[in-house]
């Protein structure tokens, strides 16, 4: 059968199949069906098995639509239901001709060849990353996660399958059969090797190896690993830099939790903030930019009165902050001009812990690569530019700038890398320093949003902590010392304000002595920046924490985020600036008797490390 022209060559101008070599699309343009779809038919609903199509419109519009909601408007070129075809999973929105609509429908196995080839993934990389509604699912993409941008951990599918170097080749191809997976991890001690199913086609058959020779003669070592908090995302970036297409997944205490292949990641079916990250990315003026950042706090009441949970709230906030730090940034290089030397900009605190809300001022610090011999004064003036342009553009955009001056806007916090991590390499070795401890937390709360994000960066010098016991002894004290307001009005410590009413601070009293505990065990057990629950998960997994007292904690802080969120909620639709200050007669005494236990049992968790660690609180 031979290609339709008019097929061929319509493709041919709209990624991916712009990729395609002559021999591709002429057998692709011999498999393509036809359909027409009359305005307001459904060609396919939500929720359905997965579809064995991908479409590509030819003429007309498709309506995306989630709980009768119209989330986007596609037109000719674009393709749709790749994501649900390539997961196996039931789609995630329904879509509707808008109008009289021509698609061209590909075979799931036609389709499926184009895009896990290299040039495929490509494209589904940058699709994925531009945030297209497509790869979309859920009740409605602003109500919760974006899983590419979540740890890469939250996309392994099962358990590693791990064999020993001297099982054969014969056994080990048995074992992948009966359960289904691609790759498995070879066990080196030390560190770890691995095989896919590839190696057994090229390297054993191929080769000519016998079923009885051992997999370590075709295996891959030492194996490329990435951390599991390891945002989606940046995997699938070093996957297709890398040429890889399996990376074994390591837990925050290095221990191997699974294998990640390139497709796991193309085909997120993933729930999002995307139309405002898409037009943040879009905006071309810094007006724009501020106008389009006012609808972060609408988005985030209407999240939370559709009853999405704190901490996805917060991760959603998180990312859109993110978003708009990179393209504030954009605009501040274009005015100040293009820095001589790399550079990245850091998060730090809540945001780089992913716990922001809408109080939360924007700490940040920028670190340059580079000696810091040359024109330092000149560097850091640049910079200093840059910083504070962007910073003005953040403020406009509805945030706070850090009270304390712990912004890449003071020069303070603009260094090269190399003095950060010998300032961090000081605190190691010498935490007695004026500051050391406030500093470490900072320091060790940082993550890069913008600019060179792969290089090993100032966080990462604290996963040495764990050697470093005086350190970690200092920390520990520090953390303690931070009590839960237990033990005056009816069980419930309190603030006495001018006027006499009774006032706790949710950040500072409620949620700090948790975060703090946190980082001291996340640091015990090896582990840099994190958020506050992953932190307490490791800490319980590697024995800082008994599992029970990681629960306890990761409890009550979800209880405090959820409270903190409610209240600045209902200040943001009062009109009123959001705090962390709440009034205790505005609680129910169901709230109450919840807050009460979970500062109970968070003073309890106190007690029980400080006696284990042999001091009194």
């Amino acid at each position: 059968m031979a290609a339709i022209p008019d097929i061929v060559e319509f493709l041919q101008q709209y990624p991916p199949f712009t990729e395609l070599d002559s021999a591709a699309i002429e057998w692709l343009g011999k498999v393509v069906e036809v359909e027409f779809h009359p305005a307001g038919e459904t060609i396919f609903s939500k929720g359905v098995q997965p579809v064995e199509f991908l479409r590509v419109i030819r003429s007309g519009a498709v309506e995306v639509i989630s709980d009768g909601r119209v989330l986007d408007l596609m037109g000719p070129g674009e393709m749709f239901g790749h994501a649900s075809m390539l997961s196996g999973l039931p789609t995630g929105f329904e879509a509707r001709a808008a109008e009289d609509t021509l698609t061209y429908r590909i075979p799931a196995e036609a389709a499926s060849q184009i895009l896990a080839g290299p040039r495929g993934l490509r494209y589904m990389t940058r699709l994925l990353l531009e945030d297209r509604h497509h790869l979309r699912s859920g009740p409605s993409p602003e109500f919760v996660r974006d899983q590419l941008r979540e740890p890469v951990r939250a996309a392994i599918r099962a358990a590693p399958m791990i064999c020993a170097p001297e099982t054969s080749i014969r056994e080990a191809a048995k074992q992948m059969t009966v359960t289904g997976v691609t790759a498995f991890i070879i066990d080196l001690g030390d560190s770890v090797g691995m095989v896919t199913d590839s190696d057994l086609r090229s390297r054993a058959l191929a080769g000519g190896l016998s079923g009885d020779s051992p997999v370590s003669a075709v295996m891959t070592a030492p194996a490329f690993t990435v951390p599991g908090e390891r945002p989606g995302s940046e995997v699938l970036l070093d996957m297709l830099d890398r040429g890889i297409r399996h990376f074994p997944v390591t837990s925050a205490t290095g221990h191997i939790i699974g294998i990640i292949e390139d497709l796991d990641l193309v085909a997120i079916e993933s729930r999002s903030s995307f139309h405002l990250r898409r037009a943040i990315a879009r905006a071309n003026t810094i007006e724009e930019l501020v106008e389009t950042a006012s609808k972060l706090r609408p988005t985030v009441i209407t999240m939370t009165r559709g009853g999405t949970a704190a901490l996805d709230v917060m991760s959603v906030f998180f990312v859109v902050a993110d978003a708009l730090t990179r393209r504030a940034l954009d605009f501040a290089i274009a005015q100040a001009g293009e820095p001589t030397t790399r550079f990245t900009w850091l998060a730090l605190g809540s945001q780089a812990r992913r716990e922001a809300l809408p109080s939360s001022d924007l700490d940040s610090a920028i670190a340059w690569f580079g000696d810091d011999d040359g024109d330092e004064q000149s560097i850091r003036q640049h910079f200093g530019l840059i910083a504070t342009t962007a910073t003005d553009i953040l403020v406009r955009c509805g945030f706070r700038p850090d009270e304390h001056r712990v912004s890449a806007s003071d020069p303070l916090f603009v260094r090269s890398l190399s003095s950060w991590q010998q300032a961090a390499r000081s605190f190691l070795n010498d935490p007695t320093q004026d500051k050391a401890l406030v500093l470490v937390s900072v320091l060790v709360d940082s993550r890069p949003v913008f600019g060179v994000e792969t290089e090993p960066l100032i966080a990462e010098t604290f996963r040495l902590a764990p050697a470093y016991p005086r350190l970690l002894h200092l920390l520990a004290q520090f953390a303690l010392s931070h009590k839960p307001p237990v033990g005056f009005f009816r069980g419930l410590a309190i603030d006495v304000s001018g006027e006499g009413r009774s006032r706790l601070d949710l950040k500072n009293g409620a949620a700090a002595p948790i975060t703090d505990l946190a980082r001291w065990a996340g640091m015990t057990a090896g582990v840099a920046c994190a958020s506050t629950t992953s932190r307490l998960s490791a800490a319980g997994d590697f024995g800082t924490l008994t599992a029970s007292d990681a629960l306890t904690l990761q409890d009550a802080f979800e209880l405090v985020c959820q409270l903190r969120l409610d209240h600045q909620v209902a200040q943001l639709e009062a009109g009123v600036e959001p705090d962390n200050v709440i009034e205790l007669d505005e609680l129910s005494p169901l709230i109450r008797s919840y807050l009460k236990e979970a500062f109970r049992a968070v003073a309890s968790v106190q007690r029980r490390i400080a006696k284990d660690l042999s001091w009194s609180v």
